[in-house]
């Protein structure tokens, strides 16, 4: 019997990226599958919407696209909804950062992610080599890569369009002290925070998350939530999991995070998982 679900939103890292970042051709082949049948295929991923064109296959499509973990949502380059930070937030949050020497990555919207000039050395000492054993690789490329060439550093921070901070720290104990920092901050201003990793915090505005994101995304196509499927493997999946009426989990997720499912994929993302899931359960 064919699977029904209507509209399906897939989480990136650790799901449809492998561990070196990128979505395969099979992954890209199935959800054109899979749209032309008339299913609704959304992406949903902490990533801001202009990092997702450098990790996919050329010729890649889906129907919409929530992006900073439900900071913006898009249909091609269109946008359907976009949240941004507050300038004092960002403000009181780079300077605190400073304080702390944590690694930080400002997301504005229709421009590159900045770091501030001052901040360079501390920032750049977070990625020097050898790789933490624990933290990813997936996670340690996109610092890699963010520090050579995607991040600006810039001698002040501008405007007031901003999707995200993301933090990183080469240590638990690093991390989890700016966590408690950051729910310090929350006392003054409210917002959100959410971890794809051990290693990792990001910020968004108050109530907003993956779900919120899925729920106007839906709004807007008309689609009932009791026709999505969702499948992650992480934290920063968790209220899109609970949100949706069929989740599915990656194999390779925490047992945590496993426990919300449905149903755990067979294969892990670097087994292209989704690819060999949704091929069984829409009988592609």
């Amino acid at each position: 019997m064919q699977f029904k679900q209507k509209a399906i939103f897939l989480d990136m890292d650790g799901t449809i990226l492998n561990h070196q970042n990128k979505v395969s051709i099979h992954t890209k082949e199935i959800i054109d599958d899979l749209r032309n049948q008339g299913i609704f295929v959304f992406l949903a991923t902490g990533r801001a919407f202009e990092e997702v064109e450098s990790v996919v296959p050329k010729g890649f499509k889906v129907d919409g696209m929530v992006t900073s973990n439900g900071m913006a949502g898009f249909v091609g380059h269109d946008e359907v909804f976009k949240h941004s930070l507050p300038r004092p937030l960002v403000d009181t949050i780079v300077e605190k950062a400073r304080q702390n020497k944590v690694y930080y990555e400002l997301f504005p919207y229709n421009s590159p992610r900045v770091t501030l000039k001052h901040d360079y050395h501390y920032v750049v000492n977070e990625i020097r080599d050898p790789k933490p054993e624990h933290v990813g690789i997936n996670e340690w490329l996109s610092r890699k890569e963010a520090i050579k060439g995607k991040i600006a550093w810039a001698d002040r921070i501008q405007g007031d369009g901003f999707s995200k901070f993301y933090f990183f720290s080469r240590t638990i104990d690093h991390i989890n002290s700016w966590k408690e920092e950051l729910e310090k901050i929350k006392e003054e201003i409210d917002f959100t925070t959410s971890s794809s990793s051990d290693f990792n915090v990001e910020v968004m505005v108050a109530n907003v998350n993956k779900a919120t994101g899925i729920k106007q995304m839906l709004k807007h196509f008309n689609l009932s939530v009791d026709e999505t499927m969702a499948i992650g493997d992480s934290d920063n999946d968790i209220q899109m999991l609970k949100f949706v009426r069929y989740p599915v989990v990656m194999k390779n997720a925490t047992d945590r995070i496993k426990e919300m499912a449905t149903e755990v994929t067979e294969f892990t993302c670097d087994e292209d998982g989704v690819y060999h899931y949704l091929k069984s359960k829409f009988e592609l």
